[in-house]
This record gives structure tokens, sequence and C-alpha cells, in this order.
């Protein structure tokens, strides 16, 4: 007879295990402190909570939030109530002016993960990975036709994205999304959502500030070919980090801290494919990619609220790992 050894997940009770840590009570507190205006309704505890739900559940929309809050008896007493899909889109509405509030709740979560992980955020792997819009995907009116000039979301642009499995490389119409992520445990540090012309190359300087300003000691960051020119070297070299990136055919650059090729080095690019997993786990675990919105103000608290469900859910686990006796360790990579 089969013994199952291994619990059972509850995301119920990882929601109230989020909502009550320190840094998201503290981020309650400051949204309940703002006193919006509006109609009356729920408290900023149970319209976060929701926002967790759609991100540990991976739901595209607010509807299936709201109608799975109101199914869940566990939910609903983790967030304390029922709050509908309306109440949902007016909480998103006013999240979007108060990012700053939002971002402060961010670092902390990063600076508690950092006394967790003390390794944590040396070894960076950077990459960008595409967000198709929710919109039209269409790029001529019909075949042969004319090019689309009206699109149903505006602020996305057409970009190219390399072949994944059996999808096929080529144009796509969306947005990008920029990331740093620790090629030890597998965590974001910081990341950005750009539309999808943006070139990848051209924000490594603000990811690895942007990680500095967190905390964390950049030493290493392992890229893919992509970022193979001059100007990443020279930031790179600005912020005392090591590039671990593989020459194009006919680059210009030759010099390395690190000798290229030896053994040193391809265990540090290996370690690159971190960021690729990372973004795996946020699109097709956390819903990154399931977008329902459009606008890239609410692209970019829409991959805000994923990450920081993503940490939050981290940190509660290796906090209970800690409480049991055992030895906080990350996440294992896969």
């Amino acid at each position: 007879m089969a013994v199952q050894t291994v619990p059972r997940r509850s995301v119920a009770s990882e929601v109230a295990t989020i909502l009550d840590s320190p840094e998201v009570v503290a981020l309650v507190a400051e949204l309940d402190a703002l006193r919006w205006v509006g109609r009356r309704g729920y408290g900023a505890r149970a319209m976060l909570g929701a926002c967790i739900v759609k991100a540990l559940y991976a739901l595209p929309t607010w509807t299936r939030v709201a109608d799975l809050i109101a199914e869940h008896p566990g939910l609903s007493d983790a967030l304390g109530g029922t709050p509908s899909h309306w109440a949902c889109y007016r909480f998103a509405r006013k999240l979007r002016a108060e990012r700053e509030v939002l971002a402060g709740c961010l670092d902390a979560l990063a600076a508690s993960l950092r006394e967790q992980y003390p390794e944590m955020g040396r070894e960076v792997a950077i990459d960008a990975s595409d967000i198709p819009a929710y919109g039209n995907g269409q790029r001529y009116i019909y075949n042969g036709g004319p090019e689309r000039q009206v699109y149903s979301d505006p602020d996305a642009s057409w970009g190219h994205r390399s072949a994944v499995s059996t999808r096929k490389g080529g144009g796509f119409y969306g947005y990008r999304i920029h990331a740093a992520v620790c090629a030890v445990t597998g965590l974001p540090l910081a990341w950005r959502v750009e539309t999808a012309r943006s070139h990848e190359s051209n924000y490594v300087a603000p990811l690895l500030d942007a990680a500095r300003a967190r905390g964390f000691n950049p030493q290493t960051a392992a890229m893919d070919m992509g970022y193979d020119n001059g100007r990443v070297y020279a930031e790179c070299a600005e912020r005392d980090v090591v590039p671990i990136v593989p020459l194009r055919r006919n680059s210009g650059h030759r010099d390395a801290s690190i000798a290229r090729k030896s053994d040193e080095w391809r265990s540090l690019y290996r370690r690159r494919s971190a960021v690729e997993r990372e973004f795996g786990r946020l699109k097709h675990h956390y819903g990154l990619a399931m977008l329902r919105v459009r606008g890239i103000e609410r692209v970019r608290l829409h991959a805000d609220l994923t990450v920081l469900s993503r940490l939050a859910l981290e940190l509660a686990r290796a906090r209970t790992s800690s409480d049991g006796g055992r030895t906080s360790e990350p996440c294992p990579r896969r």
C-alpha cells in the first residue's frame, strides 16, 4: 500500500501565510492609510489577497478570481471577505497610482530574502522574454494586404522572439520583460517591462543598478550571445561586474577577467539557464504571460504583483523551513 509522504499543497494556507508576513502587513497598513475616496468596499488585505490568489492560481481574469474566492471557504476566510470582480478592477486602478508603495514592499521582501539566503545576488543571470499583448496580433489586415495601423493595445509594439519547443520564432506583438535573476536561488532580483521593440542589451545597466539598490552585490552576470557588444562590457566594468557572455562570430571583444571556455567560465555560463527557468515559472505557474489588460502601465503592475507573489511565497517557505529546525535552502533549480 502506497504511503503519501509529500503533503498536499494548500494555496489557501499559503495566501494566509503571505498576508500575515511582516512585509505584506506593512504594505496593507500603508494602503489602508491612504484612505482612497470611493464607494465603500473591502479593506486592503482582502483586495491584495485577491491579487495574490490571481498569481498563485495563475488565473487570467478578475472574474475568475472573484468566482474562485466566493466558492472557496478557505480563501474567503484567509482574505476576510469575498470581493467582487468590480472591486478588484477598482483596486488595480488605484494601485497603479501608488506604485511607490508597492515598490517599497518588494524592496522589503528582497531584504528579508537576502537574510535567509546570504549568497543571493552574487551570481546573476540576465535575459529578456516575450509577453504577447492582449489584442489582435495580426500584422496585416488580410493575407497580402496592407499593414494594420490601429491596434487594440496602442502601447505594444512588434518585436522578434526565438523559437521555443513547437513554437516557431519570428515576429510578435506585445511587450518584453527584462530581468536579472539570482543564478543560485532562481529568484528575480530586478525586472522591468518595456515594449517588444526594446533591445535586451539596453537594460543591463538599469537591471544591475536596480539589483544593487535592493542591497544585492552582483559579481558576475551571465548573458547570452545577444549581449555581446562593447557597451554592455563597459557598463559591467563600471559596476565591477564580470560579464559571462559567449562571443559572436567576428566579435571585436577579446579581453576577459575569466578565461573563456575555462572550467570556471563554463560553470558560470551554465547558470544562465536560471533566468530561463524563472521566466517559465512566472509565465506558467504564476500567470505572468496571461495578459488580460492593455497599456504598458497595467502590464507593469501585472508583472509587479506576479513577482511580489513569487517572492512572498518563497520567503514564507524559507521562514517555515527555518522555524522547523531545518536549514533554509532556496527552491531547487528545475
